[in-house]
């Protein structure tokens, strides 16, 4: 039997799943109604479940998808869910599988947000995200220490523009979005300079100009709705890393530059997230629904999501093809040194006003302690002692 044989045969066998596009779908959404662990977790059940215990999908499929999810901005685990009803079922198989997927925990952090807004003043409300709080710096803490361990390395370059990014995200509490797409440039350039690099058309410079068009956008005179949904499509679309590399650039945006949400606010809507099963970044529903109720809560969700459900479904039939390329990757990791660096720096501006006294920070040291010392302790975990703690401890300090 020839090789050419062979191929089409496999393709044959590729193209009839063993699986109905109705069973990726309710898989999807157990995924996203019990799937607690951040997006490490998630995408280690969806290699569990969907390659070695079911075989839906081959290990080659897998591998690709979780490639593609790490390449592109956006929420690593979702843009993996998405690929994964791509694969055999194409758009129709990609779009309802991520809508099943971020379904249930978008409507948990809805539900969430309204009883924020209607009991946020009780005082048990107020006691558990005190605790929360407080563990939420913790986890962000170690969070920041895994994701610069695992990308940054010992590479000069990549350390240079990491410090950079901390320093300028610190001193500005801002994320400047701008200059995450230039270190990708800067790296690409100096690292796998293109041919036509003399050519009058840099796809580069091009890129450059998005964030500056969207940050034009979102000082005009727009409706509520309107600058929500263009400032989060400008997190979905310009966010490189996983689960809590958002979380700057959401802060940047809600608290500094719109003054959406107080800092209290803001570091409640990230205990939000620690507590919901399903992708992190569906905190920016709950923090939606705090600045524009229902409405608020389903245009930011959309206007999140669409660009990581585009940046997954347009480049996959060429990704094998490209995604290897050592422009590609030399540009990927430029970018995500920045967005690791401005997590860094975000950690400090929150730890600084989250802080409040010395029982936060011994819930803080002590959450950032168990994490280092117990690899596989879950943050969901973490999350609920610390709200305990909060529901014992506030009420002595605030009688």
């Amino acid at each position: 039997m020839s090789q050419s044989q062979t191929d089409v045969e496999q393709a044959v066998i590729d193209t009839k799943p063993g699986y109905t596009l109705w069973q990726m779908v309710l898989y999807m959404l157990r995924l996203g109604a019990l799937g607690f662990g951040g997006p490490v977790a998630l995408v280690g059940y969806m290699q569990r479940d969907l390659v070695e215990q079911r075989g839906w999908i081959s290990p080659a499929d897998y591998k690709e998808g979780l490639a593609l999810a790490q390449l592109a901005p956006g929420p690593l685990a979702a843009q993996l869910g998405i690929y994964m009803g791509y694969v055999h079922y194409r758009i129709w198989g990609a779009t309802l599988a991520g809508i099943a997927f971020v379904l249930p925990s978008f409507l948990i952090v809805v539900v969430l947000g309204w009883a924020y807004v209607g009991y946020g003043g009780l005082a048990w409300m107020q006691a558990v995200f005190y605790g929360v709080g407080a563990a939420v710096v913790g986890i962000i803490v170690m969070s920041t220490k895994k994701l610069t361990q695992k990308s940054i390395g010992k590479d000069k370059l990549l350390w240079a523009i990491y410090l950079l990014l901390a320093a300028l995200t610190f001193i500005t509490e801002t994320e400047i979005a701008w200059l995450f797409i230039t270190a990708g440039v800067l790296v690409w350039l100096l690292r796998a300079p293109p041919a036509w690099l003399g050519g009058s058309k840099l796809p580069g410079l091009a890129l450059l100009q998005w964030p500056v068009i969207g940050s034009f956008l979102s000082t005009q005179d727009a409706s509520l709705l309107t600058q929500i949904a263009i400032f989060f499509a400008k997190a979905g679309a310009f966010v490189f890393g996983s689960g809590l590399a958002i979380v700057p650039f959401l802060y940047g945006g809600v608290v500094t530059e719109h003054h959406w949400l107080t800092d209290k606010q803001f570091v409640d809507a990230v205990a939000v997230a620690m507590i919901t099963p399903g992708p992190v970044v569906i905190t920016v529903g709950f923090i939606g629904y705090l600045v524009a109720g229902l409405p608020g809560a389903i245009v930011a969700a959309l206007a999140t999501f669409l660009p990581c459900y585009l940046f997954t479904v347009i480049p996959a039939p060429y990704f094998k093809k490209y995604g290897k390329l050592p422009g590609v990757i030399a540009f990927v990791d430029g970018i995500t040194a920045a967005a690791i660096g401005a997590i860094a720096g975000s950690v400090l501006v929150i730890a600084r006003r989250s802080i409040l006294d010395v029982p936060t920070a011994a819930i803080a040291l002590v959450s950032i302690i168990l994490l280092w010392k117990f690899k596989k302790l879950q943050e969901p975990v973490i999350v609920a002692a610390a709200a305990v703690l909060g529901l014992v401890i506030y009420p002595l300090l605030h009688p």
